[in-house]
């Protein structure tokens, strides 16, 4: 594991003028550190301004902070994706080993935490692998279930899917409540809220198995009615080259996506208006640092840092 700091080419294009003010002049991508196989799932700690993100092949978290570097926050963690955080500062995890989403009640040290199986079970029927998630502001959580973590023992346990389908569940903790909010999308992957919450974007990943060339590599967008129930299914964004594997939301609406070689920046009218280019292919990234202005960037073996000139919708 190396955590020296080395400043990147980020290559930045601007394809749309409206992204002409999205980059500080001058900011530099940074590499903060690497070591991992597989980074994925990156969640921002604001009480003690540090990272964690999942290295899924190797079974663990990561941890980094400007303070001390990477280290292992936690070993043997049944092959973590996707982590997002609640209201009261728990973590939630999508665990591929456990078809479940865990909660890590709030506790920065490994020795202090308590985790605990929020869901796992749809109609009586093991999750297939939860992959990534999202906190509604009224306490809702929506999470994507793939079969990415049963399809072999790789990135979780290889087994059949007792679903038999690829759903986005909606999970209401104060009615113990399980639902579809869609089976629209063939293999649902990456998800996220517009900043009002009336779109919820779910990646469709289903070509990321196939050398046939077919499958999908896009995201949906839904109109959310009520809260709870998704309607108009319709592409916001095909994503080329590569996968819309994470993306997160900017506080004006702008979609930040993962690619093969870059994040990608979209306006909600689908405009794609800018990339910045990242040396390894990226997985997942989120929005930290003190003033929420700072993206995070999992691709493949390391973790990068670019500051921005917006923040996230959260």
């Amino acid at each position: 594991m190396t955590d020296n700091v080395d400043i990147v080419d980020a290559d930045i294009v601007i394809y749309d003028a409206r992204a002409v003010g999205f980059f500080p002049k001058g900011e530099n991508l940074e590499r903060l550190c690497t070591g991992a196989i597989w980074g994925e799932g990156p969640v921002w700690i604001y009480e003690d301004a540090s990272l964690l993100w999942s290295d899924i092949p190797n079974n663990r978290m990561l941890r980094w902070s400007e303070r001390d570097g990477m280290t292992v926050w936690r070993e043997n963690v049944e092959f973590t994706n996707g982590h997002t955080r609640e209201r009261d500062g728990s973590i939630l995890h999508c665990s591929h080993g456990q078809r479940a989403i865990i909660r890590t009640r709030f506790g920065l040290n490994p020795e202090d935490v308590v985790d605990e199986v929020v869901v796992e079970r749809y109609d009586g029927k093991r999750l297939n692998s939860p992959n990534d998630i999202v906190v509604k502001s009224d306490g809702t959580i929506w999470f994507s279930d793939p079969p990415y973590g049963i399809v072999s023992d790789r990135e979780g346990h290889a087994a059949e899917s007792e679903l038999g389908e690829n759903y986005v569940f909606r999970y209401d903790p104060a009615a113990g409540e399980l639902t579809v909010a869609t089976d629209f999308v063939e293999e649902p992957n990456g998800l996220a809220f517009s900043p009002d919450e009336s779109i919820l974007y779910v990646s469709d990943t289903s070509s990321a198995m196939r050398s046939d060339g077919s499958g999908h590599h896009h995201i949906v967008a839904f109109d959310v009615v009520g809260g709870r129930k998704l309607v108009n299914p319709r592409i916001f964004a095909v994503v080329e080259p590569g996968l819309a594997d994470g993306f997160r939301v900017d506080s004006q609406g702008w979609v930040l996506t993962s690619s093969a070689d870059s994040v990608q920046v979209y306006h909600p009218d689908g405009t794609r208006l800018a990339r910045i280019g990242v040396p390894e292919k990226v997985a997942n990234l989120t929005f930290g640092g003190r003033d929420g202005d700072e993206l995070y960037i999992c691709a493949s073996s390391s973790l990068y840092r670019i500051k921005l000139c917006t923040r996230g919708a959260t």
